[in-house]
């Protein structure tokens, strides 16, 4: 029998009270209204395999402290690698320079408080030898590699880490949390005559070596060699506008990028976003209920705290169709006169940390794929997403279509490449027309100013009505 254990891993660097309540005063002896103190004590290790040999494996410890002030409005934030008292107040006292004022009566009383984990660890992966790691990423190399004659190269990456992070702050907040996430890299390429085509899959969660042991890794070394192998033997797709059809999973990196980095206060607070200022308005179809919930146990995107100290919680965003709020942060709270809703995250100590998301979707709706299939004409059938660039400023999108399908008189027919789905995030919410039953999370990292983090993008498959289509061949 399995024995479920949180894991609890302290750092001996982890400051004490006196220390913490002695940076905190020295960063707000200039005026400063807030001062926040985060420590990270991280272990990295990755490993790297091409053509089936290990390229290169990365093993190393990353800590450091951050100091941050505000001001109103206004924040500083400065950073160190050292722990020792001199330094660390030295580096409190550089950023409240920033500050103009004058210091008042400064009384910090630190109370820590217990955190409630949301992620149970059964097995510490920094106990599981390299050798042991190694072994299973050749099992899915040969599996991948195999899968069919055009299968020319297979790369495969593995990730685990821990991070230890301590945060507190002016107003007496004293919190300690384990953070442990694996993931595993899966990059099929297919060749045939001269012309290459790729597949990927990279499963991930906030969970210790048990992740890899349970893991289905056939299908998905598989499905890398089988997207490869589909695509290359398929002919270009045709352009134009079309009703598209666009899979569960990692078809919610749409929302995710055209949508939900537009609902962070980091960009509504300073009316970058589209959707500043429409609190209960309808800005979606009715059918559409999007969350960020950061709490879902064993998540890639969960954590039990966020950066600032704020427990994870379940964020609806949109609720058939209207907005009914934000992710923010502490200081764009402050700005916005909004509360915290547990989203401020960074990639590291070397970032400030502002909201971010964390497991992001679409809520399922009532149709079946089935349904969804059988009542479209034609158009196009999205099966996997890939990568994409977007302007959080307009929502305006282009995306990739890693694996596509043309769909006629409501069947899927032949597969199709070099499709990307150009849109604008607003528009594209509204022409939501079904919803499938089949909700499904997917792995990536997400890129902002503070950082690449860990995040779930999700849906149902969805159909909208009409997207422009870009590809090499006429309009369909």
């Amino acid at each position: 029998m399995v024995k479920y254990l949180y894991y609890d891993k302290r750092s001996e660097n982890v400051l004490n009270k006196q220390l913490i309540e002695d940076i905190l005063t020295a960063a707000l002896s200039t005026g400063g209204d807030f001062a926040e103190i985060f420590v990270e004590d991280r272990t990295n290790n990755g490993i790297v395999m091409i053509g089936g040999k290990v390229e290169s494996t990365v093993s190393g410890r990353d800590y450091g402290v951050g100091i941050r002030i505000f001001k109103g409005f206004n924040s500083v934030y400065a950073y160190t690698n050292k722990s020792d008292r001199e330094t660390l107040i030295e580096t409190a006292k550089k950023a409240a320079a920033a500050i103009e004022g004058i210091s008042g009566d400064i009384t910090i009383n630190l109370i820590k408080s217990d955190v409630k984990k949301i992620n149970t660890i059964q097995i510490d992966p920094s106990t599981v030898e390299k050798t042991k790691k190694v072994q299973l990423m050749r099992k899915v190399y040969d599996i991948a590699f195999n899968y069919d004659e055009l299968i020319t190269q297979v790369t495969v990456n593995y990730t685990d880490y821990i991070q230890n992070i301590m945060v507190a702050n002016s107003e007496g907040l004293w919190k300690e949390d384990t953070r442990v996430r694996s993931r595993l890299g899966i990059s099929s390429v297919a060749s045939k005559n001269g012309e290459m085509q790729s597949g990927y899959f990279g499963p991930g969660a906030s969970k210790g070596y048990e992740f890899f042991e349970n893991l289905d890794i056939d299908h998905y070394a598989k499905e890398a060699s089988r997207i490869a192998v589909t695509m290359i033997n398929a002919k270009y797709s045709p352009s134009g506008k079309m009703p598209v059809i666009i899979d569960n999973g990692f078809g919610g990196v749409i929302f995710h990028e055209a949508c939900g980095h537009g609902l962070e206060a980091t960009s509504v607070a300073k009316g970058l976003s589209v959707f500043a200022g429409k609190i209960g308005e309808q800005i979606a179809s009715p059918l559409v209920t999007a969350i960020d919930d950061g709490s879902i146990p064993g998540e890639w995107g969960s954590y039990s705290i966020d950066d600032e100290g704020t427990p994870s919680r379940k964020n609806v965003l949109i609720e058939k169709g209207i907005l009914k709020g934000y992710m923010v942060d502490k200081l764009n709270g402050r700005r916005m006169n909004m509360d915290v809703t547990g989203s401020s995250r960074r990639q590291s100590y070397r970032f400030a940390p502002t909201s971010r998301m964390s497991n992001t979707y679409i809520d399922a709706g009532e149709s079946t794929p089935e349904e969804i299939i059988a009542n479209t004409e034609k158009g196009l059938y999205a099966k996997y997403m890939g990568g994409g660039s977007v302007n959080p400023s307009t929502g305006e999108f282009n995306f990739a279509v890693m694996e596509g399908y043309l769909v006629e008189n409501g069947k899927i027919k032949e597969p199709v490449r070099g499709a990307t789905l150009i849109g604008k995030g607003t528009e594209v919410l509204n022409k939501i027309d079904m919803v499938g039953n089949n909700l499904q999370l997917s792995q990536g990292m997400c890129g902002s100013v503070s950082g690449s983090i860990p995040a779930n993008v999700g849906q149902p498959m969805i159909r909208v009505s009409e997207i422009t289509v870009g590809g090499r061949e006429g309009e369909v």
